[in-house]
């Protein structure tokens, strides 16, 4: 159709007035079809000139990015992108876009409806391309929301394998205290049957009580047992937001700075400068921190000369790395090789639970975790954790 109208405006004096008036109808139906398709289409379109002034939208823009104003009352090459869109990072990220000259740039947001929920956004801008010439850009936006779930629903599925293993180990630890429970109960049926045949006089109280102790004692061990159990296996509820790990690293030092202090522990930062944004729960993150420095303030208990924790933070490819190091007593190869497994600890106190959180909520986060550590010279946690593929695009564009 854009073919014959290029053939016929350059003959549009020698055509009749019927002509020219069924030319008209058919341009009009062709962008009825266009608009149509346009607002039929679940992803957000913003056409823009080359200084980001809108002159074209269509209905998926107006539902996703809560417009200041209404569609019928922007005026063709008046209104920037961003005074249109309501949702302020999505028009700060368009500003700079074009105060920056930047095209073919990515950005995933997380924005907050006003039900309470999280949606996940997509927002690419893109150059419009006529002529072989670039004389705007197109503002595309996507609702990813329903694939980040299913992405975590996914991994959860796949962590299933590991409740084996963790049954396997609870079964174990509750073997001991049942069999202390089995044998103290029957020296006291014991006892009391001797009791009774002896004209019903009772063992002396403390000799009762001490069973009775012990068996109390008992059932307190296997109900932290079952608590500690149904916390490991109770799955990671994470509430992803695009967040900038530098600063719930600072909030978590901040935290356990008086404890570090109080203890003589030297703790050295160093972050990277301009940190880009990671889908994490900032709940989750700030445990993984507190659960790595107390491990680390464990190891420190010695005298050394110089008690240092080291936090670190860099971009290595595509995945931002967190080191979190000390110069403790450290592990042995064997240890360290056991350290993540439920239940498993080196401490005379604790549940052998804390890093076995550390590991689970770092593979909910996508992300690994490795240790490397030297007995009397220290352990290093490295974590490695993926940075979004639009965030990435951004990262190396501004880089």
């Amino acid at each position: 159709m854009i073919d014959l109208f290029k053939r016929v405006s350059g003959k549009i004096s020698k055509l009749s007035s019927e002509q020219v008036e069924q030319l008209f109808d058919a341009l009009i139906e062709e962008t009825e079809v266009i608009d149509a398709a346009m607002n039929s289409l679940k992803t957000a379109f913003i056409v823009c000139d080359e200084n980001f002034l809108v002159f074209k939208v269509n209905k998926a823009a107006e539902r996703m990015l809560s417009f200041s104003q209404r569609l019928a009352d922007i005026r063709s090459h008046e209104v920037p992108a961003w005074e249109l869109v309501g949702e302020v990072e999505i028009a700060d990220f368009l500003r700079q876009a074009y105060q920056r000259g930047q095209t073919n740039v990515c950005r995933e947001f997380t924005i907050a409806t006003s039900g309470g929920s999280i949606k996940f956004l997509t927002v690419t801008i893109i150059p419009l391309v006529r002529k072989r010439q670039v004389t705007g850009n197109v503002i595309s936006v996507d609702d990813v929301t329903e694939i980040r779930r299913q992405e975590v629903i996914i991994r959860r599925m796949e962590k299933l394998e590991d409740l084996t293993t963790l049954a396997a180990n609870v079964a174990h630890e509750i073997k001991n205290p049942l069999a202390a429970l089995s044998i103290h109960i029957q020296l006291l049926q014991k006892s009391i049957e001797k009791a009774r045949s002896q004209e019903d006089v009772l063992p002396p109280p403390k000799f009762v009580e001490n069973y009775i102790s012990v068996v109390n004692e008992e059932i307190g061990r296997l109900n932290g047992i079952v608590n500690d159990f149904l916390h490991a296996v109770r799955p990671v509820k994470a509430e992803y937001q695009l967040l900038n790990p530098n600063e719930l690293l600072l909030q978590s030092l901040d935290f356990c700075r008086p404890e570090l202090e109080s203890k003589g522990i030297n703790l050295q930062v160093e972050l990277m400068k301009d940190s880009p944004k990671l889908l994490l729960d900032d709940k989750l993150f700030r445990q993984v921190m507190l659960n790595l420095v107390q491990n680390a303030i464990a190891a420190l208990s010695s005298d050394e000369d110089e008690k240092v924790l080291l936090v670190n933070t860099q971009v290595k490819s595509d995945s931002f790395i967190l080191t979190v190091a000390d110069n403790g007593c450290g592990m042995s190869e064997e240890t360290a090789s056991r350290i993540f497994e439920p239940y498993f600890t080196t401490k005379t106190t604790g549940t052998g639970l804390g890093l076995t959180m550390v590991y689970k909520i770092v593979k909910e986060f996508s992300g690994d975790i490795q240790v490397k550590s030297l007995l009397g010279e220290g352990t290093a946690f490295t974590i490695s954790l993926p940075i979004p593929q639009l965030e990435r695009r951004l990262l190396e564009y501004t880089s």
